[in-house]
């Protein structure tokens, strides 16, 4: 166990629900902990809600395996109102943009300095997000009333680990992603009830 590593991150998030249109934008801090022995040039992303979205992998596969859930409209279907997507507008690290690739539910990101072992570095990224119909375990309005049901919604940083980046695309399947801390400040209309860890401010 001497030779164990383990990667550590910190989020620190500003959110605002846009209820009208079901969308949110979000601007995230993250700070991120290289303690593996290797030089990291490029990072990776999880984009979840890009599986709820007509042509994703989720939805191919959807398409051809039975579906337990046997949802009233599929993934197919959704017009641009109904489907889910988190977009990333922009990435910096020391206040300079980077390359990004978006490839379905993972963002490729090429870093300005590489990460050296054992050091952190600060990358700062603008979102937009959207809520979809319903779909396994996420999205709005769901049987049980509630208006938005989101998990894995924002931009979420893959694991790195002795096997390397586990960037796997999201096909509705568990996750597995970096320990770390957060500080996320939400903003929505006074007649929510946010269910959740944390403290209401006004």
């Amino acid at each position: 166990f001497s030779q164990y590593w383990q990667q550590k991150v910190e989020y620190k998030m500003d959110i605002e629900m846009i209820d009208s249109v079901h969308q949110y934008t979000g601007n995230q801090h993250l700070t991120y902990y290289n303690n593996s022995p290797d030089t990291l040039f490029r990072v990776f992303y999880h984009l979840y809600n890009n599986a709820f979205q007509p042509g994703s992998v989720m939805d191919i596969r959807s398409q051809n395996l039975p579906d337990p859930e046997k949802p009233t409209l599929k993934i197919q279907d959704y017009n641009d109102k109904q489907k889910g997507f988190l977009r990333v507008n922009s990435i910096t690290q020391n206040g300079k943009e980077l390359a990004i690739e978006e490839q379905g539910t993972i963002l490729m990101v090429w870093l300005d300095k590489p990460l050296l072992p054992g050091k952190k570095t600060v990358l700062i990224a603008d979102f937009l997000g959207q809520s979809g119909l319903y779909t396994r375990r996420s999205g709005r309005n769901n049987r049980e009333g509630i208006d938005y049901s989101m998990a894995q919604w924002y931009p979420k940083l893959c694991e790195y680990d002795r096997g390397g980046w586990h960037a796997d695309p999201y096909v509705g399947r568990e996750y597995y992603g970096v320990w770390g801390d957060f500080e996320v400040n939400i903003t929505i209309a006074s007649d929510y009830v946010l269910g959740g860890t944390g403290s209401v401010i006004n």
